[in-house]
């Protein structure tokens, strides 16, 4: 019987098919190991989403010591109104003296921040105290001036009522991440 070609390479894939099949007796090993994790993102569509993310990036790294100071006195003023026994009135002095200080500290440089810088500042000061920034004004300061610096915040395209939502500003956590400030973790149960 004569083979043609088709027949023939046929006949020699399933001879090396078989005698692959016979030399693999032996198990064969799997290794299991533990990569760390890394992050992949896209190139950037066009130039101006690059400028407008590096922009953003910049500004985030200017409002970062505010962070930071704001972060430290939420806590700082939280861990005192916990005290046991301490009046309303020694509440009240505590978070004004507070206060005074920031604003002795820090009033003439906030100023000079432009809007979109200020909205950072308040996003960012949002997501790392995992707080509501109107209710915490409401909390500390009196319901008034909770009202005066939402509608303030209003007039300039903010919300102060509103909890931060890490899935709202993918960027803005990208360029937290990078600056070695991960989602605090209130935010991993699924709070955000």
């Amino acid at each position: 019987m004569l083979l043609d070609m088709k027949g023939l390479s046929f006949l020699i894939f399933m001879c090396f098919g078989v005698f692959n099949a016979i030399g693999q007796t032996e198990q064969d090993t799997a290794y299991d190991v533990q990569l760390k994790e890394i992050k992949v993102t896209a190139k950037w569509k066009n130039d101006t989403a690059r400028y407008r993310y590096n922009q953003k990036k910049h500004y985030v790294t200017m409002v970062l010591p505010y962070v930071d100071a704001a972060t430290k006195l939420f806590k700082e003023i939280d861990a005192k109104l916990e005290e046991p026994g301490l009046r309303k009135k020694d509440k009240r002095k505590f978070v004004n003296a507070k206060e005074d200080e920031v604003r002795v500290k820090f009033e003439d440089k906030v100023k000079s921040l432009n809007d979109v810088q200020g909205a950072l500042l308040v996003k960012l000061i949002a997501r790392q105290t995992e707080m509501n920034i109107y209710k915490t004004l409401k909390e500390f300061k009196n319901p008034l001036t909770a009202v005066k610096w939402q509608a303030w915040a209003r007039l300039n395209g903010m919300n102060l009522d509103r909890i931060y939502n890490p899935g709202d500003e993918p960027d803005l956590e990208l360029i937290m991440d990078e600056l070695g400030y991960p989602l605090p973790a209130g935010y991993a149960v699924g709070r955000g």
